[in-house]
């Protein structure tokens, strides 16, 4: 085959440091704005991004160019420099060190994107961290309570 054709969907979370509630509303739509275009440039498309004040969801089609986990890095190092640029209440603002990765196939893309959609309605009645292990769960990881949350 002359040409290389790749789909790596990819479901991503990840909280903030401590899950505090530093990611405000009114800079969370410019975040998410500022992440795609992160991902744009290291080659990949976020299909979509929503969240809360303390973690993101992100649907993303992966390029076949980098690894998983140099994409995550400089995904959560530009992002965290660039909120800190919005104001005095951001300056702390940091990222957890680890982050969840899912593969999904092309026909969950819908309901994913609809679940990602409703991240605040869902986080009324559920926590980061339970949430997070629903899915771990689900997709059949193998994980240590213990070094969860670091």
């Amino acid at each position: 085959m002359a040409q290389t054709l790749v789909s790596l969907l990819v479901h991503m979370a990840f909280s903030t440091k401590n899950r505090s509630n530093t990611i405000k509303s009114e800079v969370e739509p410019e975040l998410h704005a500022y992440m795609g275009g992160v991902l744009k440039n290291k080659g990949c498309r976020a299909l979509t991004i929503n969240g809360t004040a303390n973690h993101v969801h992100l649907l993303v089609s992966m390029t076949k160019n980098l690894p998983l986990s140099s994409v995550v890095g400089e995904l959560k190092k530009s992002s965290s420099k660039w909120i800190k640029t919005k104001g005095r209440q951001f300056r702390g603002f940091d990222w957890q060190d680890g982050y969840g990765a899912f593969s999904i196939g092309q026909f969950r893309v819908e309901a994913l994107k609809e679940y990602i959609a409703n991240q605040k309605e869902r986080h009324k009645r559920q926590s980061f961290e339970a949430e997070f292990v629903q899915l771990v769960k689900k997709y059949g990881i193998e994980y240590n309570q213990g070094y969860l949350w670091g």
